[in-house]
């Protein structure tokens, strides 16, 4: 009974996102972003939670932020999600938009480079404006970029996820083991691959984040020590008009181990976060204090 009730949960959840993209598309693009944006962010965030997240988030790291900035960021932040989720499903008008994006940074050069020599990148990134600008960029570029994602837990919603991230992206790697040796052979071919890693990771490096220990997946770096990679971060910033994108290539992240590497990862991302506060996913449990907290007491024994 549980297994056909959690079914029917997640075919009714589909079918509701399914209909707010149906709905969504009877308005042109210029419309439809920003309207999708106010929609999560006034409607849809208070509703489930979102705004109360991004609270405990912000009194967590950001303890003496001005009331009316926390206000500011509870609305801002659900309306960069819903842009970018609309966005996501915008597929040939969001590639027409970004021709317009300028790729920069001293990052490119280094990349060309790699490129012409048959070496491998992994471009490393965050839950920041919208990543998958990143992407995209890329490709207009002349160079394709895999990615590796997490496949969600409604299988409705992930049947079509894929199909759209296929549109954007390839190859695509689903994070478990048969996925991630898929990956290193495509990077040891000479490929490249965009990798996420600003999610609480239970069993990561307890790396620092805005002066807190955040638990941090070390695989991006680990995979770039494995296969000679370029570890190359690269940020989206989205601009004031809400729709256009500037896309950036910092310069490399020099191999060393993989928790050095991480966190000069996180330090860059940091400081793009407080540059552009409304444009990083506060909804996310990047912390979990709580659990950190219980997780060194038992480490400690009575």
């Amino acid at each position: 009974m549980a297994g056909t009730f959690k079914s029917m949960t997640d075919r009714l959840s589909d079918l509701a996102i399914r209909g707010l993209i149906r709905a969504a598309f009877l308005l042109p693009y210029r419309w439809r972003v920003p309207a999708v944006g106010w929609l999560t962010g006034q409607i849809l965030a208070p509703l489930v939670g979102w705004r109360a997240r991004i609270r405990a988030n912000l009194a967590h790291v950001l303890p003496d932020l001005p009331r009316a900035e926390v206000r500011r960021l509870c609305r801002e932040v659900p309306d960069n999600a819903g842009r970018t989720f609309i966005e996501f499903y915008s597929v040939e008008e969001f590639h027409d938009r970004m021709r317009r994006a300028p790729l920069v940074g001293p990052g490119l050069a280094v990349f060309d480079a790699a490129k012409a020599e048959g070496r491998p990148v992994v471009m490393i990134s965050g839950h920041f404006a919208n990543y998958q600008a990143i992407n995209v960029a890329i490709n207009l570029h002349g160079e394709q970029i895999g990615v590796l994602y997490r496949p969600m837990n409604n299988p409705y919603f992930n049947k079509h996820y894929v199909e759209t991230t296929r549109r954007i992206a390839e190859p695509i790697f689903p994070r478990d083991k048969r996925g991630m040796a898929q990956l290193i052979r495509h990077l040891r071919g000479g490929g490249n691959v965009g990798i996420l890693i600003d999610q609480f990771f239970r069993n990561g490096a307890a790396l620092d984040f805005f002066g807190k220990p955040a638990p941090t997946a070390l695989s991006a770096a680990e995979l770039a020590l494995k296969t000679d990679a370029l570890l190359l971060p690269a940020f989206a910033i989205r601009q004031e008009n809400g729709l256009d994108f500037i896309v950036e290539m910092e310069e490399p992240i020099p191999h060393s181990d993989a928790e050095t590497m991480t966190q000069d990862f996180n330090r860059r991302l940091e400081a793009r976060v407080r540059a552009h506060m409304g444009q990083w996913l506060w909804i996310h449990r990047r912390w979990k204090p709580e659990l950190q907290r219980r997780r060194a007491a038992a480490s400690i024994g009575p």
